[in-house]
């Protein structure tokens, strides 16, 4: 609790401003001096004020009894503090804009539940002076067990955890006192069946009082709406109909572009149609913001294919653009007539291939990609699409052959080499993904993914310095909402990976996710050149839009870590020490956790030493 309060995320008090008091330190002496002297005499009207007690109570004469260090069960009216005076403290002599009780008593089965009623009556009608928090209501008792972050009172247990940002239920990073009832009321009563219930008594105060500060836990500001994005469509035909998302948008003469402006940044089906030929596409498009991109439609062959084939392979597309589990399905069952109608539908297989991706029938999908490449080597749509397919599910070295493939048929397709640079880097090659990075950059300057793999791969090469500008360019770019993360053909597909993290990027969101590695990485290449107040923030940004990872907390930790050796301030050694717990809590099965526990026995000593 100590460390609690005085960390920089959680209660933010000065290490000079809490007077910790524990065994043989907690004399009645001891609690009158702090509260009846030091307190008032520090406080002032716009101060927070906390007092934090945890231990027995006991009734004597009728009245609560908070029970001391020294308490003396014969004489309890004598030698236990009352808690009628401790509401005359509060009311009148401690100042402060908002006053809190947290009282974690009443634990001893071995007072009657009379004497329990009284104590916790007692410590509600606190409320008239003061915010209070009592462990539990008339005639219950308070549970601890070894469970509760390795002995606590299941109050104080959630206590802890809620000052420390799990309690911030709007994730504005600032603790509440309405945000701390709610929170540990129902944790209490959840984790004791519902035998134990915390009363908060809010009296005339605002309910809004601050009681922590947790700059990581605050939401992510919304993004951006996103500018929009130009396609410019060339055909080498006269007469060709040009489809756009299944919706016709004109027809295309040779040397004359169309141009459609005002296109929504993401990924687009495009199709050239010319009566009596094959027509050239559906193909995916990628429209990024800001940028004009020109797709060129070629119209070679002459009509061949079955009219059941192009039927069913129509009927297809639409369940397939619309998404869904559902829509997969049908989608998939269309593509496959149409190719059973034509074995050598190229088109068809690729988007059968697709389908079964985006429902992770891999073994299926892999099949079907290799009978479109197979079908027309030269596909190399079908190829970066089932790169990108391969990166999701790990198989990064066939995912190089194939967008290598590309690059080799179309040196200037850039999401090709952004996501070779994505698999150089997930390989820890770190000059190739480089390059690659670099030559997608060149192709299309203001998309953002490039950005971060080129970041990714100089900061973990040991390019600290020359990482930072490519993080903060991704995050710049990246900045506005796609209205597609998450979804399947987004820019970048397979495992993000950073510092040891391996996530499918099908199956979450793929924005939020490049984002805190963005985050991280900045964190990390400064807290590598010893810029640890800079780095903070970074890795504080990252938790935002990742609170559970335990990497981050892990960076954190190790940065209020140096901190606390370069300023010797307690405050970074009990911020560190949060971060390093939360890391435990998330993943107690990391490399890094024995050096985290032994870091932990070390800080503590600190701690209870002051």
């Amino acid at each position: 609790m100590f460390s609690i309060l005085i960390s920089t995320e959680g209660g933010n008090f000065p290490a000079e401003n809490v007077h910790l008091l524990t065994g043989a330190k907690a004399t009645l002496a001891n609690i009158r001096r702090e509260l009846e002297e030091w307190l008032p005499s520090v406080s002032r009207e716009g101060d927070r004020v906390l007092v934090y007690f945890a231990g027995h109570g006991f009734v004597a004469g009728g009245k609560g009894h908070l029970a001391p260090y020294d308490i003396k069960l014969t004489d309890i009216a004598n030698t236990g503090y009352p808690m009628t005076r401790l509401g005359e403290v509060f009311g009148a002599k401690i100042k402060g804009k908002w006053k809190v009780l947290l009282a974690d008593a009443c634990h001893s089965g071995a007072i009657s539940p009379e004497a329990t009623e009284t104590i916790n009556r007692g410590l509600v009608d606190l409320g008239k002076s003061v915010f209070v928090m009592s462990a539990s209501r008339d005639r219950e008792q308070s549970f601890e067990s070894p469970d509760f972050g390795g002995g606590h009172g299941v109050f104080t247990y959630y206590v802890t955890r809620g000052l420390s940002g799990a309690a911030d239920q709007n994730r504005d990073g600032i603790v509440t006192a309405d945000e701390i009832a709610d929170y540990v009321r129902t944790g209490v009563r959840a984790d004791t069946k519902a035998k134990q219930n915390p009363v908060a008594d809010r009296g005339s105060f605002d309910p809004n009082m601050l009681l922590a500060y947790v700059p990581a836990n605050a939401v992510i500001d919304p993004p951006k709406e996103a500018s929009t994005g130009m396609l410019i469509i060339e055909s080498n035909m006269d007469g060709v109909e040009v489809f756009v998302d299944g919706k016709s948008v004109g027809v295309l003469n040779k040397g004359t572009p169309l141009r459609l402006p005002g296109m929504a940044p993401g990924t687009h089906m495009i199709q050239g149609v010319k009566m009596g030929y094959e027509p050239d596409g559906p193909r995916e498009e990628t429209v990024y913001p800001g940028q004009e991109s020109t797709v060129s439609i070629r119209i070679r062959f002459q009509r061949k294919r079955p009219k059941a084939a192009l039927d069913f392979f129509d009927q297809g597309l639409k369940p397939y653009r619309d998404g869904g589990a559902s829509n997969y399905a049908k989608a998939a069952q269309a593509f496959r007539q149409a190719l059973q109608a034509d074995a050598t539908y190229s088109q068809a297989a690729l988007y059968l291939a697709r389908a079964e991706h985006a429902m992770q029938e891999y073994e299926l999908a892999r099949k079907h990609f290799d009978q479109a490449i197979a079908t027309d080597p030269d596909y190399v749509e079908a190829r970066a699409s089932y790169g990108g397919m391969l990166l999701d599910i790990g198989a990064t070295d066939e995912a190089i052959r194939q967008l290598t493939a590309v690059v080799q048929r179309d040196a200037s397709n850039s999401l090709a080499h952004t996501q070779l640079a994505a698999a150089y880097r997930m390989k820890d090659a770190y000059p190739p993904s480089i390059d690659a990075a670099k030559k997608a950059i060149t192709l299309a300057p203001k998309t953002a993914e490039p950005h971060f793999w080129l970041a990714d791969s100089l900061r973990l090469s040991g390019q600290y310095a020359k990482s930072i500008p490519s993080y903060l360019t991704y995050l710049q770019l990246s900045d506005f909402d796609s209205k597609l993360a998450g979804q399947l053909n987004f820019w970048v597909r397979g495992f993000l990976i950073g510092g040891g993290r391996k996530t499918r990027a099908s199956q979450r969101d793929i924005w939020k996710d490049l984002r805190s590695l963005a985050y991280f990485g900045l964190c990390d290449a400064e807290r590598k050149q010893a810029h640890y107040d800079k780095a903070v923030p970074f890795c504080q940004k990252a938790l935002s839009y990742d609170p559970k990872d335990p990497y981050i907390h892990y960076a954190l930790g190790l940065t209020f870590a140096r901190m606390a050796e370069q300023t010797g301030k307690l405050e970074n050694v009990a911020t560190a020490s949060v971060h390093f717990r939360n890391m435990l809590a998330l993943n107690a099965d990391l490399e890094q956790a024995a050096d985290v526990k032994k870091m932990l026995a070390s800080f503590d000593a600190v701690l209870k030493a002051n």
